[in-house]
């Protein structure tokens, strides 16, 4: 049988494998005073911020030498380039967020909306008959400036993203006016309003 073109889905999965292969084989930075130890698949990262860990799938390798984090795969495992990149990806972030840490910022936009609060608590009155009171996860610090925006810090970067996505969702923006809780930078679509009748 004549094998036709491949697949759309195909070329791109190809597409993305080679781009996470790419990822995989750049070799990460150990930044001064952090703390780097493997025992089996634990990845223990430690830093100025604090600490993180994960758990390497079977078939991914971490090693470490002259000042570098080396990750690499078994060329037999299934998906081996998808996973290389992504253990590499994650673990840089794991280096960057105990020295450096990440930060989500979001604004609220709407007449009457504003946010106070401290580093562990924040309460929300963006347009309901209370305010939303909304605490933070352990690992995670709130800042409000002017009232009107949010800083959501932390030194796990999926976790700091996990944490401003759900307080987006309490109030996402409306397509007409934008009004609600936005990224800052992130461009609201927004629809033209109904006419009136004549």
């Amino acid at each position: 049988m004549r094998l036709g073109k491949r697949s759309l889905a195909e070329k791109f999965c190809a597409k993305c494998g080679d781009l996470m292969s790419r990822i995989g084989k750049q070799k990460i930075e150990i930044t001064p005073g952090t703390e780097i130890a493997i025992n089996g698949r634990v990845v223990l990262v430690k830093g100025s911020k604090g600490s993180l860990t994960c758990e390497v799938l079977p078939g991914v390798s971490v090693s470490t030498a002259n000042g570098y984090i080396t990750v690499s795969v078994k060329p037999d495992m299934v998906n081996s380039d998808a996973f290389w990149g992504l253990h590499r990806a994650l673990i840089a972030n794991m280096v960057k967020g105990v020295t450096e840490g990440f930060e989500r910022r979001l604004e609220l936009e709407g007449v009457g909306y504003r946010v106070k609060g401290d580093k562990k608590k924040i309460e929300l009155s963006i347009g309901f008959s209370h305010p939303v009171v909304y605490n933070a996860s352990d690992g995670v610090d709130f800042e409000v400036l002017d009232n009107k925006a949010i800083v959501i810090r932390g030194i796990d970067k999926q976790l700091v993203g996990l944490v401003a996505s759900k307080i987006r969702s309490m109030r996402v923006p409306e397509p007409y006016k934008g009004k609600g809780i936005h990224y800052v930078g992130e461009v609201v679509r927004r629809k033209p309003g109904k006419a009136g009748k004549a």
